[in-house]
């Protein structure tokens, strides 16, 4: 429980670089993001640990999908001070891995490939910042302090410090998310 709520801690810094109770209370009700990964982090800790209480985490979690439209699994994997920066219409796969620091706008989709070369799950790195309507497919890396543009299509490797942009997504410089990612942990 202890990692769970260093997790939860990492996530809030994220939101307002400060943590106490009368934060983490206010966040909590006013965010539908940090409220989400709160129950994320408890349901994900539950069922890594095999808990038989997992299931009341899980309903919590399932409940605020419908509520916030967040398609995040608990099984998925994601680092220290995850940042949902809008509501509404992320899906992530459940096998995807996600570093720290990876800041998600609305629209997103980080999905499987169930075909090709690329057949899998994509692999995020640590200071990622992915744009609104972003789609990242299949068994792909994206290094660190990466920025992906909105709306980009991403099915290959994108290089650490890279920005990333269209259909299908292209590097376009070596900037990379500095100035994306506030409040880092």
């Amino acid at each position: 429980m202890d990692s769970t709520i260093n997790y939860i801690k990492s996530d809030l810094y994220r939101y307002c670089r400060k943590s106490s109770i009368n934060i983490f209370l206010k966040q909590y009700f006013l965010n539908p993001g940090f409220r989400f990964m709160v129950w994320h982090r408890i349901a994900h800790s539950a069922k890594i640990k095999g808990k038989l209480f997992y299931i009341i985490p899980w309903l919590k979690l399932r409940n605020l999908k419908f509520k916030f439209g967040y398609d995040i699994p608990s099984e998925t994997s994601i680092g220290k001070g995850f940042y949902i920066g809008h509501f509404g219409g992320i899906v992530i796969t459940s096998k995807a891995i996600i570093g720290n620091n990876c800041n998600i706008s609305q629209g997103v989709t980080i999905g499987y490939s169930s075909r090709g070369k690329k057949k899998g799950y994509p692999k995020i790195g640590n200071n990622v910042y992915i744009g609104p309507g972003a789609v990242i497919l299949g068994n792909i890396s994206i290094g660190n302090n990466v920025a992906i543009g909105a709306n980009a299509v991403v099915i290959d490797n994108i290089e650490c410090n890279a920005v990333a942009v269209g259909n299908p997504a292209k590097v376009v410089n070596l900037n990379g998310s500095e100035g994306y990612i506030l409040n880092q942990i």
